[in-house]
């Protein structure tokens, strides 16, 4: 056993500053050296009991030993690849006899020992290739020393390994059920809701777990390892540098080497560089999620996209060692979204339309002759809402609409136009459409630019109120309604009153104060006022002013509040 000791110190010698004391799981400081994660960095030791990440450049082979003291041993090791496939070996390595001839005990010269470790190949005693989680188990295992060999032939990657002579007693994974399956319970447009069996480690040994659940639209993962790897936003370190090429301080502060100029005195032949420091590379947009639920066994993926496939994973973690084990994922896609009901419009009508939040409406409009120009009249009653209009699947226009605006588009025989009016993301959205390829008369009026009221305060007395607006050119009917409100009077009240497509007819005949006609072909003089009498001292009024148009059709102004004065 001293033999064993001394051939694996000389053999880690040259990979560290310092001879590192060999870990087994009967030194008393153990725990403390696994609690001190420098301990193991960059050794080729593999600890008794506990799990090592480490880095592998692509196409460079890494070694690693693991000592097992005595015959007939449990061994266990486990290799979890991370974002790339690897090429692993397990094997035994002879060690050195005494070959004393008066059978004194002395050992060979240490360089000598080393070298003929080194030289010898060992007995194979496991390999896989792949992307598995994958482990060598033995119930009973000669004492000796254990090498592990690893390859990445495809790129740059990270792995985990975790090896132990106590399985039994460690459990550090926790385990699967007997059918560790994920199922899909539910599926929706937006929504999937996922359910699957708990493991034993909660149920029977009572260690707490916590399920991870990811979403992607690529492929299952087998490792949350992987997962974690493609989620991670750290670019130094998933985009490492091949050896070869220029290292920089950051490199070797990131890869555990101190980040002075010793990063010169490496066997690495830099590349001359004018400037010191890393490469840029640009990754694309990383499109999974992960979200850990704690010890729920089903849960619900909502604001999914409708008619999309998704991969589903579940990874039970035990929260004492941290490590991992993956069910078995699923895949699922999305319903579609319900098809849409187009609108017909007629020609020269006006059509009421109702586009739910963040929601669409589609409306055709076929005109039924030869045309040279279509004319689109919007009305938006509420807030934005955004129009495409495509003539024979090419688009034409796409723009937000505020207010009342008019669009004049060319036209072409027997073409068919499709308008896509989209909501906006603070409410429902109300809006009157007319297409026609005859625009003689607007029925939609024309509107100034400010559609305010203004209340001239110093006019105000405790039984009138006076009021302006403005006008257009164009000669149009306006009408004036007052209706009393409370003093608290709220600007969310006041809101709700904004639909501008709300017409007077809806208005009691008792708020209407009056209707006249009015324009001006000067801008600058098309105002007009007017003073609303018969009201009562020290209460507030809302006013609203309408504009009705040659077809018939209103437009509201912006409501006012006004409040008389208390005394006069």
């Amino acid at each position: 056993m001293v033999l064993l000791h001394w051939c694996l110190l000389w053999l880690l010698f040259p990979l560290s500053s310092r001879t590192q004391k060999l870990p087994t799981r009967d030194e008393e400081l153990f725990q403390m050296q696994i609690r001190d994660k420098a301990f193991f960095h960059d050794s080729s030791v593999i600890p008794d009991g506990a799990e090592i990440s480490s880095y592998l450049f692509r196409d460079t082979p890494k070694r690693y030993f693991f000592v097992v003291e005595e015959d007939n041993t449990p061994l266990s090791v486990t290799v979890t690849p991370c974002d790339a496939p690897l090429e692993w070996k397990l094997s035994l390595q002879e060690l050195p006899e005494d070959r004393s001839g008066e059978g004194s005990g002395d050992l060979e010269p240490l360089e000598q020992q080393k070298q003929q470790i080194i030289n010898e190949e060992g007995t194979e005693l496991f390999s896989y290739k792949g992307n598995d989680v994958e482990y060598f188990i033995s119930s009973s295992s000669p004492s000796g020393l254990y090498q592990l060999d690893l390859l990445s032939t495809e790129k740059d990657t990270h792995f985990k390994v975790y090896a132990t002579t106590t399985p039994e007693s460690d459990q550090p994974y926790p385990e699967l059920p007997y059918d560790p399956r994920v199922d899909v319970t539910s599926l929706g447009r937006t929504t999937v809701t996922l359910a699957w069996k708990p493991s034993p480690t909660a149920s029977l040994l009572k260690q707490p777990i916590q399920y991870c659940v990811v979403i992607n639209k690529e492929h299952n993962f087998k490792s949350l390892c992987a997962v974690e790897a493609k989620l991670s936003a750290d670019d130094a370190f998933m985009m490492a540098p091949k050896p070869g090429l220029d290292f920089s301080p950051f490199d070797f502060a990131h890869f555990g080497f101190p980040s002075d100029n010793s990063g010169k005195e490496r066997s690495f032949q830099a590349k001359p560089s004018p400037k010191l420091g890393r490469h840029v590379y640009s990754r694309p947009k990383v499109d999974i999620q992960k979200i850990c639920i704690g010890n729920k066994n089903i849960f619900t993926v909502s604001d999914l996209k409708p008619d999309t496939q998704y991969y589903f994973d579940v990874f039970v973690v035990n929260i004492n060692s941290n490590m991992s084990t993956a069910y078995v994922g699923t895949f699922a896609r999305t319903k579609e979204e319900a098809k849409q009901k187009t609108v017909e419009l007629k020609d020269g009508k006006i059509t009421d339309v109702f586009v739910k939040r963040k929601g669409a409406k589609f409306l055709r409009f076929a005109p039924v002759s030869s045309h040279q120009k279509v004319t689109f009249f919007i009305h938006s009653c509420l807030d934005a809402v955004q129009i495409q209009v495509r003539r024979d699947g090419k688009l034409l226009l796409s723009q937000n609409v505020e207010g009342i605006q008019q669009f004049q588009l060319r036209g072409k025989p027997k073409a068919k136009y499709l308008v896509r009016l989209k909501g906006n993301k603070k409410g429902v959205s109300m809006l009157k459409i007319l297409a026609t390829t005859r625009p003689t008369k607007q029925s939609f009026p024309s509107l100034p630019e400010d559609t305010r009221i203004k209340a001239f305060d110093k006019l105000r007395t405790c039984s009138s109120a006076t009021v302006a607006w403005l006008g257009t050119q164009e000669r149009n009917k306006f009408c004036i309604y007052k209706k009393e409100v409370d003093d608290n009077y709220n600007e969310d009240q006041k809101k709700r009153e904004q639909n501008q497509c709300l017409g007077p007819d809806i208005r009691k005949k008792s708020e209407k104060v009056l209707c006249k006609y009015f324009h001006s072909q000067n801008l600058q003089k098309a105002v007009t006022t007017e003073t609303i009498k018969g009201l009562q001292p020290g209460k507030s009024y809302l006013l609203d002013v309408y504009v009705i148009g040659h077809g018939g059709h209103s437009v509201k102004y912006q409501s006012k509040v006004v409040k008389t004065r208390k005394f006069c």
